[in-house]
């Protein structure tokens, strides 16, 4: 492994991708058709604001995985020994340097958009993103369900602070066209964001179980640990339902008011991969298959961010 692919690891620039990702179908998905459907509003993040609030996202998530690896170093020998970058290839005192650059490179950026968009939120949310991830890798992913939380509502932030940005303060009444618009970008972001709190729940869990060998040796009082590996797997299943159940009423809904091609999309692509999860897990023992369980509902998250691009032909 070279410096460039160690630092790559190190961002973990797939993540990136997917963060980024992330907001560019939520921009051109439901920002811009919600916008095109109710003449007379107005939206916020023109480029290149957005491009620069995609940034600060990626900085601000590249500095919350450097400082994780940072204070994971023993457990990652015991975890993932062949996936260490830090102290094998790169320094900690030069993960350190990197982790404040970004995290400082992307509330430097948070703190402009906000200036420029008349809305300080943007910056002091951010700010309190970075302080949870810098908690996050110090405390609480140590702690019972504490950090699995912080970390799905971490996730869940990418898609609200789009919403976040576009409801700028404003001193003036709105009128009917930008209530319009701003309540559907509400619903929209509500959706999404709870469907990638649970989704990344569920992942943070079965990780849990994949890692309890290196937590288990470092004090950590994981879900697995503290309740056992079943009892986390009726946990997760139990979010699975209320998922599965969600997805299929949205689907049922979709397919009422004729939406042919998101129910669709929705159901093969999300809800029958998130059935099939059921079976994956139950016979999940070795970490090896719950690391394949992780990959397998990331898969399910990626598809079902992905429909927001759907929307672009019914909003």
């Amino acid at each position: 492994m070279n410096l460039l692919q160690a630092f790559y690891r190190l961002i973990r620039f797939p993540n990136l991708v997917f963060i980024a990702c992330t907001q560019i179908a939520f921009y051109h998905g439901i920002i811009l058709p919600t916008w095109q459907a109710n003449p007379g509003s107005e939206y916020s993040l023109h480029y290149p604001l957005f491009g620069w609030l995609v940034l600060a996202s990626v900085c601000i998530a590249a500095g919350g995985y450097i400082i994780n690896d940072y204070f994971d170093l023993n457990i990652d020998r015991v975890n993932r020994p062949d996936n260490l970058v830090i102290d094998r290839i790169i320094r900690r005192r030069w993960a350190i340097v990197w982790h404040i650059l970004f995290s400082l490179t992307g509330l430097a950026i948070s703190y402009y958009i906000g200036f420029r968009l008349g809305n300080p939120f943007v910056g002091i949310l951010n700010t309190v993103a970075v302080l949870l991830l810098w908690f996050y890798s110090t405390s609480f992913k140590k702690q019972l369900l504490v950090g699995n939380v912080v970390i799905s509502l971490l996730t869940a932030w990418v898609v609200l602070i789009l919403y976040v940005c576009e409801s700028k303060l404003s001193l003036h009444a709105l009128t009917d066209a930008q209530s319009a618009y701003l309540s559907t970008l509400f619903k929209m972001a509500v959706l999404y964001g709870a469907f990638a709190f649970i989704t990344s729940l569920i992942r943070e869990v079965v990780k849990d179980m994949e890692d309890i060998q290196g937590d288990g040796k470092y004090q950590c009082r994981t879900m697995p640990i503290v309740w056992g590996v079943e009892v986390s797997k009726i946990f997760v299943y139990i979010w699975m339902l209320v998922l599965t159940a969600a997805v299929l009423i949205f689907s049922v809904y979709a397919l009422q008011i004729k939406w042919w091609g998101l129910s669709a999309y929705l159901v093969f692509l999300v809800l029958v991969p998130l059935v099939m999860l059921f079976p994956r897990l139950k016979k999940s023992v070795t970490t090896k298959d719950f690391a394949l369980d992780s990959r397998f509902i990331k898969w399910i998250m990626l598809t079902g961010i992905l429909s927001m691009l759907c929307f672009k032909w019914y909003l």
